[in-house]
């Protein structure tokens, strides 16, 4: 039986918890349109796939489950979120997620059972919504203490490869450029 695999491309690469990794994140997964726009529970900015954001390469790794269940299961439980905020694809069908038709489209041909990745939407503030880079810049700038020591260290930590119009514009105004090791 071919592999299930989960797709990455922010805090899922440096802090898997018991998310069940086997092996090294592979830096040659599929191109899809990622930005900072989702504030976090604790006002951090996370990445998420925006529609009309410009595709980037994102990472994928071999998940050790037993199958897409168990990946699916898997992810939410590393996550700690809801049962419809985590995408899949395998070759029977997809979830209705934004990226499934491009990840299925990198996926089939490697043969993968089935994928797995973090559907989260824009967010920023109450409204699921795509913030502009201005506000992000803005939101990020006013953080404080903790908050701003957590929101930093993930976008220096993100993949460098995520490069993104709005991490530009965080690494120009608030010099938080990437430390992370890939």
């Amino acid at each position: 039986m071919s592999e299930i695999v989960c797709i990455g491309w922010g805090s899922l690469i440096w802090c898997q918890k018991a998310l069940p990794v086997a092996g090294a994140w592979q830096a040659d997964g599929p191109a899809l349109p990622v930005e900072f726009a989702r504030e976090s529970k604790c006002h951090h900015i996370t990445l998420v796939i925006c529609e009309r954001a410009p595709a980037v390469t994102a990472l994928w790794a071999r998940l050790d489950v037993t199958g897409l269940d168990a990946a699916k299961d898997a992810l939410q439980k590393r996550e700690g979120c809801q049962p419809r905020a985590i995408g899949w694809w395998s070759p029977d069908g997809a979830s209705q997620h934004p990226g499934a038709a491009i990840i299925g489209e990198w996926a089939g041909p490697r043969n993968f059972a089935g994928v797995v990745w973090t559907a989260l939407q824009p967010k920023f503030g109450p409204a699921y919504r795509t913030p502009t880079q201005e506000e992000v810049v803005a939101h990020l700038r006013q953080l404080q203490d903790c908050e701003r020591d957590t929101a930093e260290e993930y976008v220096r930590l993100a993949p460098r490869q995520i490069i993104t119009p709005y991490r530009a514009a965080i690494e120009g105004e608030l010099g938080w450029t990437p430390t992370g090791l890939i």
